[in-house]
C-alpha cells in the first residue's frame, strides 16, 4: 500500500532475490535503500559513473539530474539510475553489479 508520499520500490537482485524499500518524496532509489539497510552498487552518486545502473521493469523514475552515465539509447531500453533517480509510481528494478556491463559493455571480455 502505498500512501502520497511514498512509494514501494522491489529491486530483484541476482538469483531473483527480492528487497522492497520505501522510497520517500524526493528520496533517491539508493538513499531510501540505504537507509533501509539493502545493500546496493553506487559509486559517484550524481549520475556519471554508471556503477549503479538499473533496469527498470515495471512503474516509473524521474532522474533528478542528468543521467550522465547513460547513453539515450540505453535509457530508452528501460535502464536508469538509482542514485539519482526518484520514483513516480511503486516500481520493480532489477538491480546488481553485472547491469552496468550489459548496458555500456566491458574491455575486459
Amino acid at each position: 500500500m502505498t500512501d502520497a508520499t511514498t512509494h514501494a520500490v522491489e529491486l530483484v537482485g541476482p538469483n531473483e532475490r527480492t528487497e522492497t524499500v520505501r522510497v520517500e518524496e524526493g528520496e533517491t532509489i539508493v538513499d531510501a535503500a540505504e537507509r533501509a539497510d539493502v545493500a546496493l552498487p553506487y559509486g559517484c552518486l550524481y549520475g556519471a559513473c554508471g556503477t549503479c545502473t538499473a533496469e527498470l521493469l515495471d512503474g516509473e523514475v524521474c532522474h533528478q539530474a542528468s543521467p550522465r552515465a547513460l547513453k539515450q539509447a540505453s535509457r530508452d531500453a528501460g535502464y536508469v539510475l538509482p542514485c539519482i533517480a526518484t520514483p513516480e509510481t511503486d516500481c520493480r528494478l532489477r538491480v546488481g553489479y553485472g547491469i552496468q556491463a550489459e548496458v555500456v559493455g566491458t574491455p575486459w571480455k
